[in-house]
């Protein structure tokens, strides 16, 4: 239900996240961003989940400011969701089964607070009916990269191209302004799959609201951004309004440990390794990273999950086995001098903006790109699922900022090649233009959210719709 302390007299907007902690932190981080300049207004976050809410969401939803509030709704059983390998699949179809609840909410919320828009996860776009019946303004969050907006945007010739026996794996695409992608990058399942029908669907979904928020900048994608507003000619607005990355950080075990170790350690010595709060590896990819990192003689400071077959396989599900029993025999001795392995979690925000860490290998999540690019850490792309190639082919072909090893014929980086690329990295010669040109967009981010910056500007263009559309309400009531 609402919570019987939410201000009647602000202007409100409903925000609805899909399932999992990294679609919740952007969409509210992103509510920060728009109440810190326009604090006029309320935020009431309606949360779907999957199984009982993790204690990272429970955690954070407490270092919110008294203007958003949240609603956790009944969960949905995992059991309930398609026996799928295509996380998509799952977190859309969690949505679904949340809707009459999405619903429930929403009509209570307007009953008792001034609504006046909905903003929704691109995976929760399913609610967005709800904004046409409710007279609400509506909009979607796109907490990824404009490249992805921009696939979304070319969805209608996907199938040709997909079909297509001319086109191999290896043969490039280019998206409208965006560097070129390999037809293997393309973050879709089998064409023929429901995951692939639930894409085409929602790529049609994307451009019907009022307008999409897009966790970019000009500065960073300029050619996708501008080739999007010409396309849609300003119906629905695309709006950069990044980067919006987590402040702060969730309290954990492993934070005073890790940022201990990182005290003693020399300036930009440190590679951290991490593949979000979702990525895994299989067996034999980890055992070739571990002695990668080894061979590479570079310090490390490493995040480790349990191997899984399934690269998502930690998004919607916890592991219970301690992922240090499965690294190579001997490996934490080895290396105990050389790094710091820690189980399934480190501090990212306080690790990247440590003075003694000098890069990033990354699954190249947006959150991380974005992360990596305000603190100023050149990467190594490692994508793992969904849109991760499309960052990774941004941050190496189009940006010029990070290294990404090969694999070979089975689908494996060796360790051979993972240690020369993290030298590449820390201590070679390419180094040096990658540092420069991540100083760059360092800066580049900073100046697009000071207060004459290109995301601020369009943060306010948005606030003043929103109170234009407040005025018309409280005309017809």
């Amino acid at each position: 239900m609402v919570n019987d302390d939410i201000p009647m007299e602000k202007p409100h907007i409903a925000v609805v996240p899909s399932p999992g902690f990294t679609h919740l932190v952007p969409i509210l981080e992103f509510s920060k961003r728009l109440l810190h300049l326009h604090p006029d207004f309320h935020v009431t976050c309606i949360i779907p989940s999957v199984g009982s809410p993790p204690p990272s969401s429970k955690s954070y939803l407490q270092t919110l400011p008294s203007t958003i509030s949240s609603i956790f709704l009944p969960p949905v059983s995992l059991q309930a969701l398609p026996d799928t390998t295509l996380l998509a699949v799952q977190i859309e179809d969690s949505v679904t089964l949340s809707l009459p609840y999405i619903r429930q909410e929403l009509n209570s919320l307007c009953s008792t607070t001034r609504v006046v828009a909905l903003v929704v996860d691109v995976f929760a776009h399913g609610a967005l009916d709800f904004a046409k019946e409710l007279n609400l303004l509506s909009y979607i969050y796109l907490p990824q990269s404009a490249m992805l907006l921009s696939l979304y945007s070319y969805s209608s010739k996907l199938d040709e191209i997909l079909s297509s026996e001319s086109r191999g794996p290896e043969e490039s695409i280019t998206l409208p302004g965006c560097v070129p992608i390999l037809k293997r990058d393309l973050p879709l399942p089998f064409h023929s799959s429901i995951g692939y029908k639930q894409f085409l669907q929602r790529a049609k979904r994307v451009f019907v609201p009022d307008g999409i928020f897009v966790n970019s900048f000009l500065e960073l994608e300029s050619g996708a951004v501008r080739a999007l507003q010409e396309q849609v000619k300003g119906k629905p607005l695309v709006c950069p309004v990044g980067p919006i990355t987590q402040v702060g950080s969730i309290g954990h075990e492993n934070g005073a440990e890790c940022l201990a170790w990182l005290d003693k350690q020399e300036p930009k010595s440190v590679l951290y390794v991490s593949f979000g709060s979702g990525g895994t590896l299989p067996q034999d990819q980890l055992n070739e990273l571990a002695f990668g990192l080894e061979l590479s003689g570079q310090k490390f400071l490493w995040v480790v999950r349990a191997p899984n077959t399934l690269a998502s396989a930690a998004y919607l599900r916890a592991a219970v086995e301690d992922p240090l029993q499965f690294l190579p025999h001997g490996f934490l001795e080895r290396t105990k001098e050389q790094g710091l392995v820690l189980p399934s979690w480190a501090p990212q925000i306080q690790v990247l903006g440590h003075s003694s860490t000098g890069g990033f290998l990354s699954h190249c999540g947006w959150n991380s790109v974005l992360e990596s690019l305000v603190h100023d850490v050149p990467v190594i792309a490692w994508p793992l699922f969904a849109e991760q190639s499309l960052n990774a082919a941004l941050l190496v072909d189009g940006l010029s900022v990070a290294l990404r090893p090969k694999i070979n014929q089975n689908g494996l980086a060796e360790r051979e090649e993972i240690a020369k690329v993290i030298r590449g990295l820390m201590e070679g010669k390419e180094s040096i233009q990658i540092r420069k040109r991540m100083e760059h967009l360092k800066n580049a981010a900073a100046n697009a959210i000071k207060e004459d910056g290109s995301s601020t500007k369009t943060l306010s263009e948005v606030a003043a719709i929103l109170r234009g559309s407040l005025v018309y309400h409280d005309m017809k009531s």
